[in-house]
């Protein structure tokens, strides 16, 4: 018995050699590949699409009154006023995964570019935030990424039923996109996701190309919302 545990010793040791070499090669190549990715990773003006991302105002309400927060943010944007679709963002995009903060710290957002963007961001510290996040991975200064914002969403049509919401709504993830792409042309469903938190219809994402054209993304599509119904709350105020 010694003698045999003796002769299988060599073949223990081999295995363990050949263990250790296959997982130092795979170390290296993940080096390898992170490396490669850092290359790109977070550089201004390096990424591959735009996702605007244009938000169910109420729903964004109903959740901020749910966890108790009351900033001053939250009160500009659910006030009085009705909101509908608001602009959440113009977020760079890899085709996996996305760049953020990009310049640390942030170039200073000029007042004046805020405050002009209230129309379709109702909420100063949205978009302070959205420059800060997303705005420095453009590679664009800030009066040209916020003036591409609004490019960007007077390329997007509303449907009309969204307008003007006035009682909450039931509705499928799947019949909210189709909506989009009706009166959308060029719009797919490839380019569209609708996501949504809890019961509640959170945000349509909308996918474009870096000169804002309509383009399908995968990893956009297969991250939206799975629910069968969801509930878009009604409009506040009047």
């Amino acid at each position: 018995m010694f003698c045999s545990l003796r002769a299988r010793l060599p073949i223990v040791a081999l295995g363990i050699l050949y263990g250790l070499a296959a997982l130092g090669l795979f170390a290296i190549a993940a080096s390898v590949q992170a490396s490669a990715q850092d290359q790109r990773q977070n550089t201004p003006g390096e990424f591959d699409y735009y996702v605007l991302s244009l938000s169910w105002s109420p729903s964004f309400c109903e959740e901020s009154e749910e966890r108790g927060n009351s900033g001053r943010s939250q009160q500009s944007q659910c006030g009085g006023r009705p909101f509908a679709f608001v602009v959440h963002g113009l977020w760079p995009q890899y085709e996996h995964g996305f760049p953020e903060y990009c310049q640390r710290p942030s170039p200073r957002l000029d007042r004046n570019i805020m405050t002009s963007m209230l129309d379709l961001m109702p909420a100063p510290g949205l978009i302070y935030n959205e420059w800060d996040k997303h705005g420095t991975c453009s590679g664009l200064g800030d009066r040209a990424y916020f003036e591409t914002i609004r490019k960007a969403r007077a390329g997007i049509k509303i449907p009309a039923e969204y307008l003007q919401l006035n009682e909450a709504k039931t509705i499928a993830p799947a019949d909210v996109e189709d909506a989009f792409v009706k009166i959308n042309p060029g719009l797919t469903a490839a380019a569209i996701a609708v996501t949504c938190n809890r019961t509640r219809l959170s945000e349509v994402r909308i996918c474009l190309s870096k000169d804002l054209q309509f383009r399908p993304c995968e990893e956009i599509d297969r991250r939206g919302c799975r629910r069968d119904q969801v509930t878009m709350p009604p409009m506040r105020g009047g």
